[in-house]
């Protein structure tokens, strides 16, 4: 790819000419001062232990549209391919669920109007109740589980990384771990869904159950105008900040997630806050990918 390419915080991304390499700019849209890639500077070494796929502070995340699954290109600042993600949908084995739990529904239904002919509207109230709880269990039951697996390129062939949906059914939290590509456990993420009612969150948990980070809507009142108003046709898109929980530098911003201003789905995650590192890489490329498809933005 030819040109230099810059990410704002705000989630914008602009892709210049090689003659801006290095210079100071201002994003029009928030005013912030960036500088394009190519500057010299002081070349940071090389995280031991780690992919260099990951071995950055900037990951931008594209996804593709008319697909059956949840695909995800993932490039570097300067706009080169790094990772491919795929996250499966399953829409056969859904339909079948949907289908058997209308089954079950019905049968359920059918049981009570059997059973309590004439005993009034409240009985038929009761047998409205348990068909609709009915049909929701077995609905989640049967669908199965959607995985996310990022692979080192479009092939395939090497796995990088995965994130497990823990369960099937999930009524307050639903937990996600994060595993290597050869299985170790890195971290655990949760979604609690009574927080989505005002602000959503997300937190992340080191492989012993202890908080490390947390990823939460940037505003209290840009979320609750997105509960009233919806994206506004992406005018309230939702964008979060990455906070850190672990110790002495409990609630500094490690980074942003931030949706781009685009028709298409387009995510910058920017941890370029974060110097120290604190944040794995790879937890927080997973949880830069849950935050969409696990939001169902």
């Amino acid at each position: 790819m030819s040109g230099v390419v810059v990410a704002c915080p705000c989630g914008e991304v602009y892709e210049l000419k090689p003659e801006y390499a290095g210079r100071l700019l201002e994003c029009p849209v928030c005013g912030r001062h960036l500088r394009a890639a190519g500057a010299r500077g002081p070349v940071r070494p090389a995280t031991p232990d780690l992919d260099p796929a990951f071995d950055r502070d900037l990951f931008l995340l594209r996804e593709r549209v008319l697909t059956i699954r949840s695909k995800y290109e993932v490039w570097g600042e300067d706009g080169t391919p790094i990772l491919y993600v795929e996250r499966p949908t399953f829409p056969v084995r859904t339909l079948f669920a949907y289908v058997l739990a209308v089954l079950a529904a019905s049968f359920v239904f059918g049981q009570t109007a059997l059973r309590g002919p004439g005993l009034g509207p409240l009985f038929d109230l009761l047998g409205y109740l348990l068909a609709g709880a009915t049909f929701l269990v077995v609905a989640t039951s049967a669908r199965p589980r959607r995985h996310v697996t990022v692979y080192r390129d479009e092939s395939r062939r090497e796995v990088l990384l995965r994130v497990l949906q823990d369960q099937r059914v999930a009524v307050l939290v639903r937990t996600y771990t994060v595993l290597t590509g050869s299985g170790t456990a890195v971290a655990r993420l949760s979604k609690h869904y009574i927080h989505n009612v005002f602000r959503k969150r997300w937190y992340v948990e080191a492989p012993g159950g202890r908080r490390v980070a947390m990823a939460i809507e940037d505003s209290v009142v840009l979320s609750l105008l997105r509960r009233l108003l919806g994206p506004l046709f992406g005018v309230l898109r939702t964008n979060f900040l990455l906070v850190d929980m672990g110790g002495l530098a409990d609630g500094t911003v490690l980074g942003e997630f931030n949706r781009k201003f685009t028709l298409l789905d387009r995510y910058v995650l920017d941890l370029k806050a974060d110097a120290e590192r604190r944040l794995d890489r790879r937890v927080a490329l997973a949880l830069g990918i849950m935050l969409d498809t696990g939001e169902g933005r």
